[in-house]
Parts: structure tokens; C-alpha cells; sequence
């Protein structure tokens, strides 16, 4: 008997919260806030079909020229409406987010303004402003809230910085804005990889990279689903290095958005209750190294560098925390502070995983090549799946639930904790036609949830796979026009978008990387990284950044490439830009978008 399928994607990331009530927090300047903010009606999904969609894509280049390090200062972020996402010929206006400026794209700092206060958790003015303080740069990503579509995270990645911000998408206003710990885990001490989503909106679930820390801001609504404040918790936070120590404290910024109305936001809990010890319940080291007397040894591999890549919620309020050096662990994100209730080596799930989508109980999980310089010599494509029903509590079982293998590619390079390849490294690069190099990264279900499609950021092609039976059904490429040509075949949408102010870059190269699907089931849209990439340059420099439109196809069990949303940052910066594997490009096009999400109006 079949039932009713349940699908999450990289962009919704459902999980059922039921966090605790939290102390009531209202004053002054959020009752000021909210009397001021202007409410949206509520839609039914009829409607807000009729109306359509927006495609937001988080530009991880500077806005600040001249700055000669890449994604280290400013970003954008481009906006445009559905109506103009399938004309090829045409270059579609962005939308504004600030009421000073017409069109996009939007400067993130016209949106979280430089004059912005930031406050200790004590809520005492540290003295600095925004401006005063680094690492505000590389927009990474832009999840929706999916229990009422209204708001975004904003994820910025550059090391050492750590913010982490919520946009209302009505209104396209900043309403909070907070800096994550910093600690000794790692020598850059704090950033914020991603975060992701609650189901019902009850919290954010930060992914402090460089601190190797997840962390969570506990989120309050009023009646009508309108966000009234922003917590972030630290008694929920779980270290996942070894020999924690704290370097500085979270901190929030208040003041006036573009708007001028007041952010909101606080600090609460503390570090003396967050799990910040060495071992797993089962008594494991939750890293490799660690040297706690009571420390078993970790089955099914190692796990020997605890970087959070993508902290990847379930409709079951799991947590699933991939990482960059292998290994999976698995929390309760509804325990305060969020319990490990499952636990993997390196061996068991490979490294440096970034996406996961969710069909019924089935919580799919990908791994792709490690975003480090170790990285430019990996071939990595493999996709696992768990049963999500399956964690109750924190338990003294290795690598259980099991993980099943959905699919590994055969040449897969021994590295990441994989054993069965054939050869230790792939020296080929990432040009196309010349290298053999896989990386599997951004993935998403089909509307109906019965096939999964996983991009390859380096053979531009995505897989697909049934969710429920797990069949390999159907390959298609991002190059050509029907998808199945190749490069033998009418080129696609991406070779007319592609830059052409470098001779020797290859053109109608996507380098696809995270997606989201439409609404309508009609689309799924994908982000185009570009010749100068910000992040994981080995195997992400494309040719034509933006925005990837692909028409699913076949009842969803393939598709093809029809349009390129481009974006565009031509700077005067005068740096070359040096790619591993790839092609030392020297134009002035700097756009490189990594992530995209759908919002329905």
C-alpha cells in the first residue's frame, strides 16, 4: 500500500519543533516594530500561485571594489519576479530590497546597515558598529522559513566573521542580525557555513563552521505568524571539535534597517549547560585526537576533522550534520541542549556532504569532494539514505541506524573515508571535456517527491533516482539544448549567458550548485557559480553565473536547461584570478552565485 509522500528540499529543510515556551521578551522596541511593520495578507496556495514566485540568489562576490581577496567584504543579492525566468533572449530587471534604489541587485549593506550597534550578551553596547568589524561578506545562503514562506536567512561565510541575519521576504527588510561564538577550533575561530529552517519556524540551526559549533536561535511569533523576537540560545549549542575553548562571545546588532525600523533580537542562555565535551553518548570521541581516559574507539572510521558543512533538519526534528572531514552525527534539535542521537564514521558516510532532501522516512544525504585545497585532487559522488524514524534519544550504538548506500560512482577517489575506489587521488582538474573529476553537491525531490535529482558541480549533469525504490533512473546535461546532446549536441541557454572577456575560459560551463523547485513543480532552479569563484575554486569555476532554469521533464524523472537568470558584478578589481584545475581567468566579471530559493508571493 502506498501513502501520501512527505518531501522536504535544500531550500524548506523540515523540522517538527516543539520547542519549550520561551520567557516572554517584548519591549519598547519590538512593540515599536511591530506597530510599524505592515502585514501581509494571508494566501491560500491557489493564490499565491495565481501571483506567482520570486528567485532569490545569494551572490557570494564583494560589493566593495578593490578589496583583493575574494567574497571578503559586501555581497548582493538578485531578486527577479517568475515572469521573467524562461525568456532566454531577455535580461530581466532585478528587484530592489530597499526603498532608496529602483531595481537590483541589492547591496547586503544597504540591507543590514554599517551604522548598525552591536550588543554583548548582556545586552551592553560593545562599541562597535557593523562597520567597525570584519568578515561581512560572502552571501552563502538564503533558506526560507517554510512555515509561512515569509522569511529568509541570510548566511555569511567569509572566516573569521559569523554572521548570521533574518530578512522579511514582504517587505525585503532586515529584522535581525547576530555574530556567532568564536572558539579555538579551528584557526579562522568562527563562520557561519548555513543555517537552516525549523519546520514550523520555532528556530534557526547554525552551522559555526570555523568554530565547529551548531548552534540555535529560538525563534517567537505572535498569532499571525509575524516573527516578534529572536534568541539566539546558547545553552542549545553542541561543540563538535575536541578540548573546547570559548574565544568571544555571540553578540546581536540593533538599530534601523533601510526602512527605518528597529531590528530585534537577544542573547540568552549559557555555555555552562551546551554540550561542549569530547565524547558521543556512546562514549566515542566525537573527533578524532581526543584525550578523554573514558574514550572507546570510533567504529566505522574516524571522523577526523568536525567542520559543520550543512546542519540538514528532518520532518522528525533531526539534525543531520555533515562535515568536512567525514562522518555524520545526527541531533535532537528540540532538546535544549540538542542531543547526539546518532553517530557515523568517515567509512559509514564519506565527507564533505552538503545537500539532503527527504521522501516519506527516507532522509537523503549526498557527498561531494572537500571544499579545502585537499579537495582539487578528489573525485566524490555518493548518495546515502537513513531512515528518519528510527532516532529516539541519545544511544550507546555506533553508526545505527544504518546507512544505506543509494550510490557511489566507481571512480570515486579513496579519500573522505572511502575505501572501495580504485585510486587514491584524480589529478584532472575541473575543465570540461578534460577532467574526469566528480562533485556531487546541491540536490532536491521533484514536487511529488518521487525522484531526487543531485548536480555535479564539475561534469555539469544531474542524476536522478527514485525515492522509493532507489533506481539510478536517468542522467541529463546542463549544456545542451534537450539535456541528453551533450556538448556534441545545440548548445543550451548557458553558452549564450556565458562571459566572454577571457579568451581562454571554456564557455557553457554551469558548475551547478545548490537548486530549489518551483512551486508548480514545473522548474527546478539551480545556482551557476562564475569564473571567479569564491569558494571550493577547484571545483566550481563556471562561465556563465546566475541563476540555471532546468524545465523538468518525463514526469520528473529528467529535465533540461532553458534559461539562465544572469547575474553580473564587472569590477574594476585588477587581480588575476588564479583556479586550481581550472582556467587563471583574467576578466573583470566577479558574480558567483552558490545558492537559490523560491519564494511565493
Amino acid at each position: 500500500m502506498k501513502f501520501p509522500i512527505k518531501t522536504i528540499t535544500m531550500s524548506t529543510l523540515l523540522v517538527s519543533n516543539s520547542l519549550a515556551e520561551m520567557e516572554d521578551k517584548s519591549n519598547a522596541v519590538r512593540s515599536l516594530r511591530n506597530s510599524k511593520r505592515t502585514k501581509s495578507p494571508k494566501t491560500s496556495s491557489k493564490s499565491s500561485k495565481a501571483k506567482g514566485y520570486e528567485i532569490w540568489a545569494p551572490d557570494q562576490s564583494n560589493s566593495v571594489a578593490d578589496e583583493g581577496t575574494l567574497g571578503n567584504k559586501g555581497s548582493y543579492l538578485w531578486i527577479w519576479d517568475s515572469k521573467d525566468m524562461v525568456d532566454v533572449h531577455s535580461e530581466p530587471t532585478p528587484l530592489s530590497c530597499t526603498p532608496n534604489k529602483a531595481q537590483g541587485p541589492c547591496d547586503i549593506y544597504d540591507i543590514f546597515p554599517l551604522a548598525l550597534d552591536e550588543y554583548d550578551a548582556d545586552g551592553v553596547k560593545t562599541g562597535n558598529t557593523l562597520g567597525d568589524l570584519n568578515g561581512f561578506g560572502r552571501f552563502h545562503g538564503a533558506l526560507k522559513d517554510p512555515s509561512n514562506n515569509r522569511y529568509i536567512n541570510v548566511n555569511m561565510f567569509t572566516p573569521s566573521g559569523g554572521y548570521v541575519g533574518v530578512m522579511d521576504t514582504t517587505t525585503k527588510e532586515a529584522i535581525g542580525l547576530f555574530r556567532v561564538a568564536a572558539t579555538t577550533g579551528t584557526g579562522s575561530e568562527r563562520s557561519v557555513h548555513m543555517s537552516f529552517w525549523a519546520v514550523d519556524g520555532s528556530a534557526i540551526i547554525i552551522a559555526n563552521l570555523h568554530g565547529k559549533m551548531v548552534e540555535r536561535i529560538d525563534v517567537t511569533r505572535n498569532s499571525d505568524g509575524e516573527i516578534t523576537d529572536l534568541s539566539f540560545n546558547r545553552s542549545a549549542s553542541v561543540y563538535l571539535g575536541k578540548d573546547f575553548s570559548l574565544k568571544a562571545e555571540p553578540t546581536y546588532f540593533l538599530g534601523h534597517n533601510a526602512f527605518g525600523r528597529p531590528l530585534i533580537g537577544s542573547i540568552v542562555g549559557s555555555y555552562d549547560d551546551a554540550d561542549t565535551g569530547d565524547l558521543t553518548p556512546a562514549l566515542a570521541c566525537k573527533e578524532v585526537g581526543c584525550t578523554d581516559a573514558n574514550a572507546v574507539a570510533t567504529e566505522g572510521g574516524e571522523r577526523t576533522n568536525n567542520v559543520p558543512v550543512c546542519p540538514i533538519p528532518s520532518m522528525n526534528s533531526n539534525v543531520y550534520v555533515t562535515m568536512g572531514g567525514g562522518g555524520l552525527l545526527v541531533l535532537k534539535s528540540t532538546e535544549t541542549p540538542m542531543q547526539i542521537v546518532g553517530e557515523y564514521g568517515d567509512a559509514i558516510v564519506n565527507g564533505a556532504g552538503c545537500a539532503g532532501t527527504q521522501s516519506q522516512n527516507q532522509v537523503f544525504l549526498n557527498a561531494g569532494v572537500s571544499a579545502s585545497g585537499a579537495g582539487s585532487d578528489q573525485s566524490t559522488f555518493t548518495l546515502y539514505t537513513l531512515d528518519d524514524t528510527l532516532y529516539s534519544g541519545p544511544s550507546t550504538m555506533q553508526n545505527y541506524p544504518p546507512a544505506q548506500q543509494v550510490f557511489k560512482d566507481s571512480s570515486n577517489t579513496n579519500t573522505l573515508g572511502n575505501v572501495d575506489g580504485v585510486v587514491s587521488t584524480d589529478s584532472t582538474g575541473q575543465i570540461p571535456q578534460h577532467t574526469t573529476r566528480r562533485d556531487s553537491h546541491g540536490a532536491v525531490n521533484t514536487i511529488d517527491g518521487k525522484y531526487v535529482h543531485v548536480a555535479d558541480r564539475i561534469q555539469n549533469v544531474v542524476e536522478v533516482f527514485d525515492a522509493e525504490t532507489y533506481e539510478h533512473v536517468s542522467t541529463y546535461d546542463l549544456v545542451s539544448m534537450d539535456g541528453q546532446s551533450g556538448r556534441s549536441g545545440p548548445s543550451g541557454a548557458c553558452r549564450i549567458k556565458s562571459v566572454t572577456d577571457d579568451a581562454g575560459l571554456v564557455l557553457n560551463d554551469p558548475a551547478p550548485d545548490l537548486m530549489d523547485i518551483t512551486p508548480d513543480g514545473k522548474y527546478i532552479v539551480i545556482g551557476f557559480r562564475g569564473p571567479a569563484p569564491v569558494t571550493v575554486g577547484h571545483a566550481a569555476q563556471g562561465s556563465c553565473p546566475g541563476v540555471g532554469i532546468v524545465e523538468v521533464t518525463k514526469g520528473g524523472k529528467s529535465g533540461k536547461l532553458v534559461n539562465v537568470l544572469r547575474a553580473s558584478n564587472v569590477t574594476p578589481d585588477s587581480v588575476g584570478i588564479t583556479v586550481t584545475g581550472g582556467h587563471d581567468y583574467i576578466g573583470k566579471e566577479r558574480s558567483d552565485v552558490h545558492q537559490v530559493t523560491v519564494i511565493s508571493k
